[in-house]
């Protein structure tokens, strides 16, 4: 039997701020329409993928929760396997949570999504319509337009006209976009936080002429103006010694006045050399392109202005240590100086960054490694990995096919005949649907590590004939062989993801955009 937390003992952890990670093991779409606040989404298909990061010490209490516990139970046993060794499952879940009068709240990315609003009340940011922005448009006002999300984002639909620049290179980059200082910005995102931030960031920065799109693409679209497409609008130039100089000043400015600390190489050092024992997130807030040439060993890459919208991503405990990086300090200090305001209580910067960490005589690190899921090696030897040949022929006969991907991605393609079953339930799921354990079984997903996974877990719950295959279903379409689109078989409308940005219709948009705005009304004042 699982180790148990119950409800009160949680919420008591809760309201002292102890160093727990809470995890929410449901699925991204059932985390949505509510959950505990506080709560990191993490569903059960990636915990091998992301808990190492979010969650580093492996000594940390983790409070696992879902629905009902059943998830949980079958979480807390991979947290195990994976060293995790103080762990617990919500008695009950959300559903007794919520049954005794604890609160719960709706959205995904709360902490900056209020963070956001927070600003926008507090700082007076200041915005301009969808229908002002076009008649400027109209009548060709010159100004600078900039997409504030990130650069994949920005390529599949924007603003017209509008140029990428993410949120963590806008104070670096934005005076080399002006033609002078009194030339107007117009920042904008899909919704309404990534434009409300940077825009607010700007303000505090001292342009003199910004505005942020109010709710962003959305309100554009409600506004009927179309958006542009693969605008291709996303190459960074290195900031001018001018631009440079102000964005360094500026970051040592609001570090102070935030509470940000700055690292010397030394510190960093004695800090990497002690990380096991705590909590330590280290965070390149750089361009991928930057960060792939050379960071320092040890850090992870994560853009300024995505770790802030998604600070619950990057941070499963709150009161751990946050390191940011980047190749001196302006970048590290703004995003630093956003999650001070958002509440976190230890941040600090590496001065210098990584010329800093060269000149100390230290080597960099190229590349972005990928070193897998945790426990796949022990999956690989018990597991059976198939090729597309061999699972056509095995599909022809008696076997049954269950795709473990998520809904969206069965739904972009999946061989005929096979059955979509979300990773997180499987083993809650697989009895019903497999009715012999003598049964071939074919486990497929899009690159073919998630199926091996879940096929690990079916072959321990004594399944006796399961492969995975091989390359996964991309591997299995770059061979030309048959492809069955759309969510056939599925008889309940899935729950695993969030529709975002235009994959809204016209009333999830509004409905959105409100829950967003209704987040600040609590910073009102009269």
């Amino acid at each position: 039997m699982p180790t148990i937390t119950s409800s009160e003992e949680l919420a008591s952890l809760l309201d002292e701020g102890a160093p727990i990670a809470l995890l929410d093991v449901r699925e991204h779409g059932e985390y949505n329409l509510a959950h505990i606040p506080g709560a990191c989404p993490l569903p059960r298909r990636l915990i091998e993928y992301r808990l190492p990061r979010l969650v580093p010490n492996r000594a940390t209490r983790i409070i696992v929760c879902d629905d009902d516990g059943r998830r949980a139970a079958l979480a807390l046993g991979t947290l195990e396997r994976m060293g995790y060794e103080n762990g617990s499952v919500l008695d009950g879940g959300i559903n007794r949570w919520t049954s005794l009068g604890y609160g719960s709240e709706w959205g995904v990315n709360v902490p900056s999504k209020d963070f956001g609003e927070r600003l926008q009340v507090e700082q007076r940011v200041p915005e301009i319509t969808a229908e002002e922005l076009e008649a400027w448009i109209s009548r060709g006002e010159q100004f600078v337009m900039v997409d504030s999300r990130t650069p994949e984002e920005h390529n599949n639909f924007c603003i017209p006209g509008s140029r990428s620049l993410p949120g963590g290179e806008l104070a670096l980059r934005i005076w080399d976009m002006m033609d002078t200082e009194d030339t107007p910005v117009v920042v904008h995102c899909a919704g309404r936080t990534r434009s409300i931030v940077g825009t607010g960031l700007l303000q505090r920065m001292g342009v003199r002429q910004i505005y942020g799109l109010r709710n962003g693409t959305m309100g554009w679209q409600l506004a009927g103006f179309d958006l542009e497409k693969g605008s291709g609008r996303v190459t960074l130039n290195a900031p001018s010694v001018d631009a440079l100089g102000k964005a360094e000043a500026f970051g040592r400015r609001v570090a102070e006045e935030d509470g940000v600390n700055y690292l010397t190489v030394g510190g960093l050092q004695r800090l990497l050399s002690e990380q096991c024992k705590e909590n330590v997130y280290l965070v390149d807030v750089r361009t991928r392109e930057e960060f792939e040439s050379g960071h320092i060993p040890g850090f992870w890459w994560h853009p300024g202005g995505q770790a802030v919208q998604e600070s619950d991503n990057v941070v499963g405990v709150k009161a751990g240590q946050i390191v940011f990086c980047c190749d001196g300090i302006a970048r590290a200090s703004v995003t630093g100086s956003f999650f001070r305001q958002m509440g976190y209580p230890n941040v600090q910067v590496v001065e210098g960054g990584t010329r800093a960490w060269e000149e100390a005589g230290m080597d960099l690190e190229s590349g972005i490694r990928d070193a897998g899921p945790a426990t796949l090696e022990e999956a690989q030897a018990c597991v059976s990995s198939m090729p597309s040949g061999d699972v056509a022929s095995m599909l022809e006969g008696s076997a049954a096919a269950l795709f473990v991907g998520t809904s969206g991605e069965f739904s972009e393609g999946h061989p005929p005949g096979s059955r979509w079953v979300a990773r997180g339930s499987l083993e809650l799921l697989v009895d019903g649907i497999v009715l012999s354990k003598s049964t071939p079984l074919v486990i497929m997903s899009p690159e073919g590590r998630e199926s091996m996974l879940a096929a690990f877990a079916l072959v321990e719950m004594g399944y006796e004939n399961v492969v995975s295959l091989e390359g996964g279903t991309r591997g299995w379409a770059a061979e030309g062989r048959p492809l069955e689109m759309g969510l056939s078989g599925v008889m309940t409308p899935p729950d695993d993801l969030v529709a975002t940005g235009s994959g809204r219709n016209f009333a999830g948009a509004i409905e959105y955009l409100r829950w967003e705005e209704e987040l600040g009304r609590k910073y009102e004042r009269d």
